[in-house]
């Protein structure tokens, strides 16, 4: 009888087996939906992104995300508030270019560094004429001409001639090109 409570008392090994087979499907149930979530949730950090690039343009436009102005009791007064305040970005072209085998497209973004700060107001109002003009060049490019460095600074330069044309001379000092993909 000591023997049968003994026995009754202890679990079979095989008992210990399938529990064991349980916790193990457990874990891995519980990986696999991990990793499920990490890349269903990727579709978030789209979010994230989006939130980041909007504070980095709002950054580069002179604040650090929703400040206010300088003029308006915000940060901004140093130099990095005036050297960014005084430029004028546009937003970005994608136009189609030929290369000589196929046709490829040129993505674009132009930025103006105005020569003061009263020439906003004529840049705004004269944004769809700007577009026109710089549209109306790049369609007009091939990939030979603008693959090089030589080729990049004369696009430069004709922009800011275009923009000179619309808005008058001495108003836009610079034009940076701050994306430039060839596809």
């Amino acid at each position: 009888m000591a023997e049968q409570a003994k026995n009754q008392d202890a679990p079979p090994p095989k008992d210990k087996k399938k529990l064991l087979i349980i916790v193990g499907a457990a874990v891995a149930l519980l990986a696999v939906g991990g990793g499920a979530a990490v890349v269903m949730g990727g579709k978030g950090d789209h979010k994230t992104a989006q939130k980041v690039e909007a504070k980095a343009d709002a950054k580069a436009e002179g604040g650090h995300g929703e400040a206010k102005p300088a003029e308006a009791g915000g940060h901004g007064e140093g130099k990095e508030g005036k050297a960014s305040a005084s430029s004028y970005p546009l937003e970005p072209f994608i136009v189609n270019i030929y290369d000589g085998q196929e046709i490829r497209y040129l993505k674009l973004k132009v930025e103006f560094e105005m020569a003061n700060a009263e020439v906003k107001p004529e840049l705004d109002t004269k944004t769809a004429a700007l577009r026109d003009a710089i549209l109306i060049l790049l369609t007009t490019k091939t990939m030979q001409e603008i693959q090089d460095l030589q080729g990049k600074n004369t696009l430069r330069e004709q922009i800011l001639s275009a923009t000179s044309r619309i808005i008058g001379t001495n108003k836009v000092s610079k034009v940076y090109f701050t994306d430039f993909v060839v596809q």
